[in-house]
């Protein structure tokens, strides 16, 4: 006798639910001008609150950079000061925030937006910070590889002595052309796994994995565009930490902000 239980179908409620990410969306050159014009908006509106997010990440870069050259890291300078950019969007969180806020116009002061980026370390944005740090050391490590394999023989006692060695030497501009092909590699993937995972991890309970598959999934549906706004980044950036990093202050809280913006046009609202 046959059961009425067996090879029949199990409620609709009992069955597991496939779990799938937010949908992304397609994005164009005109979304990038558009969240540039939004986010230089944002700026404007609250200079003095963006601007320090800007001051307090150059101060650090300056600090950052003196305690290499205090320890005698001199080898490090350079490729610290061209892969301090890659804990931008980190950094770049409580600009996420105000955006956000700005975007429902909500009022809001320091303590509020000082309180949402310490409960951050509660939530999953503390694993994207990791995964940001660790690409950052493997990023410094072969660096200090490449330097003992292709600068063996170089011997540099100062700052001024390393720059002469790299720039005016066959074996340093073989260390440069390594060192850049692997540095960009490195961007790029760092860049392809936080495009959107930060803001939206800011924005949705959401894990960090799914947040950087749908990041990697925004990059992979928009290779053209989003390769245009990483190469924007990347150009802004650079340019702004000639001044001793203190262009920082104004380009750093204006690309947040415009992140923030472009995020909301790739990667689709939840739905009610």
């Amino acid at each position: 006798m046959t059961s009425k239980t067996a090879g029949s179908t199990p409620p609709e409620k009992l069955r597991p639910r496939p779990q799938s990410g937010p949908k992304v969306n397609k994005v164009t050159a005109e979304d990038i001008t558009a969240s540039l014009k939004a986010g230089f908006a944002d700026f404007l509106a609250r200079p003095v609150m963006s601007g320090f997010f800007g001051l307090f990440y150059a101060v650090f870069g300056i600090l950052f950079i003196w305690c290499l050259v205090w320890l005698g890291a001199i080898w490090m300078v350079i490729p610290a000061a061209v892969g301090f950019p890659l804990v931008a969007p980190f950094a770049a969180a409580g600009l996420y925030e105000m955006s956000r806020r700005m975007q429902k116009n909500e009022d809001f002061g320091w303590s509020e937006i000082l309180t949402v980026m310490a409960n951050q370390r509660k939530r999953e944005m503390g694993w994207m910070a990791f995964v940001t740090l660790f690409i950052f050391w493997v990023w410094s490590y072969q660096v200090r590889l490449w330097l003992a394999l292709i600068l063996q023989d170089a011997s540099f006692s100062d700052f001024d002595g390393f720059l002469t060695t790299v720039f005016f030497t066959p074996e340093g501009w073989t260390f440069l052309a390594v060192g850049t092909c692997a540095g960009a590699f490195l961007s790029a993937v760092l860049f392809t796994v936080t495009v959107v995972a930060m803001p939206l991890l800011l924005d949705r309970e959401i894990d960090f994995v799914t947040a950087m598959l749908t990041s990697i999934r925004v990059v992979a549906e928009n290779p053209v565009v989003m390769l245009t706004w990483a190469a924007i980044i990347s150009v802004t950036m650079l340019l702004s930490m000639v001044p001793a990093f203190l262009g920082l202050i104004f380009t750093l809280p204006i690309l947040g902000h415009t992140t923030w913006h472009l995020y909301q046009r790739a990667v689709a609202p939840t739905e009610a």
